[in-house]
């Protein structure tokens, strides 16, 4: 008999644990088909992820954003690997700019498509996308702003060989599905 109640123990364990298992696995798919069109939602609620701070110091939330502005980057990310110059612009929208790490501003493709030509003419940029995270947040006037803010690896060998290895942030807003601003800060890679 202890054997028997033993077993059943055992057996009721098992059972207990796959449940448990499955569970958690379909809790991680429902979460994924969840975000798969913005942020996760709980009660209908959109998942606060953090703070956006206003110039009067007011407080807007930052929410979960869409997924596909990761698709957009990565889209972006190989076409400056391919040096599809074309490409590259169509992402943009007309009033495209960026905000680079030694403190310039370009403003406007032609701006970017010039800095691009000189640059793959001197030398051999590659970017490699490490993580990227979806936020949204409403701006000053109320409107919901689109932001991807994600790390990068920027490789470079220059016309006498020399490598480089940058690492980047890119803090990316998005309006209509295309690249409206860029924010990029980096650091060379630590040597040990």
């Amino acid at each position: 008999m202890k054997k028997l109640f033993t077993l059943l123990l055992v057996a009721t364990l098992f059972v207990a644990c796959d449940d448990k298992k499955k569970s958690d696995n379909e809790g991680h798919a429902a979460m994924i088909e969840a975000s798969k069109n913005g942020a996760l939602k709980t009660n209908n609620e959109p998942a606060v992820i953090g703070s956006a701070y206003m110039e009067d110091r007011s407080i807007n939330p930052i929410i979960g954003g869409d997924l596909n502005t990761q698709k957009v980057w990565l889209a972006y990310i190989q076409a400056h690997n391919d040096r599809d110059l074309d490409k590259i612009t169509a992402i943009n929208t007309t009033d495209w700019e960026a905000y680079l790490p030694d403190g310039n501003v370009l403003k406007g493709p032609d701006a970017q498509t010039e800095l691009l030509n000189t640059w793959f003419k001197t030398s051999n940029p590659k970017w490699e996308v490490s993580w990227m995270i979806t936020n949204n947040s409403k701006n000053e006037e109320g409107v919901m702003d689109q932001w991807l803010t994600t790390g990068n690896n920027l490789s470079d060998t220059d016309e006498e060989g020399n490598e480089t290895v940058q690492h980047q942030v890119h803090d990316i807003q998005f309006v209509d599905g295309k690249i409206k601003r860029i924010n990029i800060y980096d650091r060379l890679k630590t040597i040990e």
